[in-house]
């Protein structure tokens, strides 16, 4: 009962934000699926990720400061508040039939800028109502509610969209908005943090004290720069998912492969929360990262089997949640919480400035590259079939390539 109440204030703040993230989950996806049936193409939906990304990653230093300048909570309040505001904007442009694919751009960009500085928030209002014996638990459960999210947000969206429509995807939103934005306004009690002696300071010295912290502890900066590079593969196979899938399987094959991330994340993350402390926090980081790419990417590359699809998924992504648990372990116990606010803000532009670079590139790659080339390896094998020319190589290489659409599959 003690450790309950001592909890209390995170899980209440734990669960109705994860019921937010949620819906928005679900809101982004089905834009992904609304804008592919317009255009078509990898790079205009991957371009939805990176106008939220950009902003996140120009702006993260400087949002950083203002967050330890200001109160979390209000901090959040505020972000969250505007964030809920553009998606009532896309919901009445899609009613009027006046929605856009540029409005999409960038009314991403302005959710996008709001994370920026609700983000770090986020994470010094969870240094502050978590005891610091519960760091890891805590972050397990964080871990936990994410793999969630993977698994519901693409199954629901997508049902919700072929049955509803966008508009109810919408209003799901922001109905899980509002339970949230209740709770942290009226039942969520967030410490204040006493004014240090850089507070009151300029925000551009607070953002430059936050990149001298990272120069100063190199091992936090090597983890974090480890982690981008991570990030711009996988963000890049992020960018070619939905044109892998959507032509040979549909929407809803789609969905189930996203939610097999999901589900690997939430047993993932069960290991986290009953796992001992391990000896040394970065070799866990650095192996569970080689097994996740080293196998994943290369069983989507050579097969269109379903199965495969999702038994990829799992093996890529089963060890994230011991990769990110343990990454925030170093983070928590190695910045003090008047810096955390700068510092984690510096590590967001550190960490995930490859994510728009990697969307864009997987995208480029899918659309002006790779699927012509295949679709032109294809014409020629299926042109010398019709010759009788055909040699074992031939026989061989439609497993390999396709056209971009294949007949009766949309």
């Amino acid at each position: 009962m003690k450790r309950n109440n001592v909890l209390k204030d995170f899980y209440l703040l734990w669960s109705t934000q994860s019921l937010s993230q949620l819906g928005s989950a679900m809101t982004s996806f089905a834009l992904t699926l609304w804008l592919y049936e317009k255009t078509g193409s990898a790079l205009s939906t991957a371009a939805l990720t990176i106008c939220t990304y950009a902003p996140y990653v120009l702006m993260s230093i400087f949002a950083g400061a203002i967050t330890d300048k200001f109160d979390k909570k209000k901090t959040m309040l505020v972000c969250d508040a505007l964030a809920a505001v553009s998606t009532v904007l896309v919901l009445v442009l899609y009613k009027t039939d006046l929605l856009r694919v540029w409005h999409l751009y960038a009314i991403n960009a302005v959710s996008g800028l709001m994370n920026t500085v609700q983000s770090p928030a986020s994470e010094v209002a969870n240094t502050l109502i978590v005891p610091k014996e519960y760091y890891q638990k805590t972050s397990g459960m964080q871990s936990l509610s994410r793999s969630l999210i993977s698994i519901g947000n693409p199954l629901l969206a997508a049902a919700l969209y072929g049955l509803a429509g966008l508009d109810a995807v919408i209003v799901v939103d922001l109905a899980t908005f509002s339970v949230a934005f209740i709770t942290l306004l009226f039942f969520i009690r967030i410490p204040k943090v006493e004014a240090g002696k850089g507070q009151e300071e300029a925000v551009l010295k607070l953002a430059k004290e936050g990149l001298q912290f990272l120069k100063q502890n190199p091992l936090i900066l090597h983890v974090i720069m480890f982690m981008s590079g991570v990030n711009l593969i996988s963000s890049a196979f992020n960018a070619t998912l939905p044109a892998l899938v959507i032509p040979r399987a549909g929407n809803s094959v789609l969905g189930v492969v996203s939610s097999c991330s999901g589900i690997a994340m939430a047993f993932g993350s069960l290991i986290v929360t009953v796992m001992r402390k391990p000896k040394d926090r970065v070799r866990v980081i650095y192996l569970t990262m080689l097994v996740a790419l080293g196998t994943e990417n290369f069983v989507l590359a050579f097969t269109r089997n379903p199965i495969l699809w999702c038994l990829a998924q799992i093996i890529g992504w089963i060890l994230v949640p011991v990769m990110g648990a343990n990454q925030n372990v170093i983070m928590r116990n190695s910045i003090p919480v008047e810096l955390q606010g700068r510092v984690y803000a510096c590590r967001n532009t550190l960490q995930f400035f490859t994510i728009p670079i990697g969307l864009a590139l997987g995208g480029f790659m899918v659309d002006e590259i790779c699927e012509p080339f295949m679709a032109r390896q294809a014409t020629g094998v299926a042109a010398g079939a019709a010759q009788g020319s055909a040699s074992g190589w031939s026989t061989f290489l439609p497993l390999f390539s396709a056209p971009v659409k294949e007949p009766g599959r949309h």
